[in-house]
């Protein structure tokens, strides 16, 4: 029979995170560990006050499904996430047991994940590294010192001059104002025609409030916290034209590949992202590269004390491991 682990890690930032929903030194991580004839699936899920997310709930939630969980056979992914379904958990966690769940079967089947779903691994996309908000002077330093090509800019509301001396850099910059922006800016930005040089534009706009948005505008805006799960997507559809899957948020790699497969459908970009997560995190998000136009996977290299090896980023570059299951090790 499979048996559940859990515990708290403190993920420490090397510098502080500031976006404009506040400044951040470190995060913690809810471990899951699943088991099965001597083989570990690892899954995690971070805890983000803007979310408001409670680890110490999840295990609450944790201890009541534990003996559920430890009844299960070893069935398909598809089949486990089904189960999963059932037991009204809150996406983060139910990412963080989906993923340990395709770490162990992989690891049980001796296939990779990408093996076990068929998906390129090959030419995948690669990442971007976030610049923190920050005097615009330091956060072009930082781009001009930086071995990565590929750049997520947060700023805290718009300011057009430094719109423009982004612009001048002549690099591959994407801005996530964490929906800082006002209904002015945005229709400045979708009119603003050197806007369509920014790779993406994240998130413009708190939740829902969105209908300011034209996607026929300059503007590539890619659509975050209001893109929570498939359902939203054809809703979004005449605002947005790019979409960020994350695993937290939609509650893992089984709904992500369905809504990748149905974002691309509808037409839209898409992209694979992250939050300040270890590499536990972060090899789940990896195995899905080869499908997405965009990768945001920088989280375990914006950490001093990520606690795992698998899949990697490096200087932009997504390594795949090729071992089984999401690769994970302790």
């Amino acid at each position: 029979m499979m048996t559940i682990n859990w515990e708290i890690k403190e993920l420490k930032l090397k510098e502080t995170f500031s976006i404009s929903y506040g400044n951040y030194d470190k995060r913690e991580a809810l471990l899951v560990r699943l088991s099965h004839l001597n083989r570990h699936g690892y899954g995690e899920c971070v805890a983000i006050d803007y979310y408001h997310i409670d680890l110490k709930r999840f295990i609450i939630k944790l201890k009541e499904i534990q003996p559920l969980l430890e009844k299960q056979k070893i069935i398909h992914p598809a089949d486990f996430f089904l189960f999963l379904s059932t037991l009204d958990l809150h996406p983060f966690l139910l990412s963080a047991l989906d993923c340990a769940y395709w770490d162990l079967f992989g690891k049980l089947e001796n296939k990779s994940f990408t093996e076990l779903n068929q998906i390129p691994s090959e030419s995948l996309a690669e990442s971007s590294i976030t610049i923190s908000v920050a005097d615009i002077d330091e956060q072009i330093r930082k781009i001009e010192k930086s071995s990565w090509n590929r750049f997520k800019v947060k700023c805290k509301g718009l300011d057009k001059n430094n719109i423009e001396q982004l612009l001048r850099l002549n690099r591959d910059i994407a801005l996530d104002s964490n929906a800082s922006f006002t209904d002015q800016d945005c229709l400045w930005l979708q009119e603003y025609e050197m806007g369509s040089q920014f790779s993406y534009l994240e998130q413009p706009r708190p939740v829902g409030a969105y209908k300011i948005l034209n996607k026929k505008g300059f503007a590539n805006w890619m659509a975050d916290e209001d893109a929570q799960n498939l359902n939203s997507l054809e809703e979004l559809l005449p605002y947005y034209k790019s979409v960020n899957i994350k695993l937290m948020k939609c509650g893992g790699l089984t709904p992500a590949l369905e809504m990748i497969r149905k974002a691309k459908e509808l037409g839209y970009k898409t992209m694979i992202g992250c939050m300040t997560e270890s590499t536990v995190g972060i090899s789940a998000g990896c195995v899905l590269a080869g499908l997405t136009d965009f990768a945001d996977l920088d989280g375990a290299n914006l950490i001093s004390n990520d606690y795992a090896s698998g899949n990697f980023v490096k200087n932009g570059n997504i390594i795949l491991s090729g071992k089984p299951g999401l690769g994970i090790e302790l």
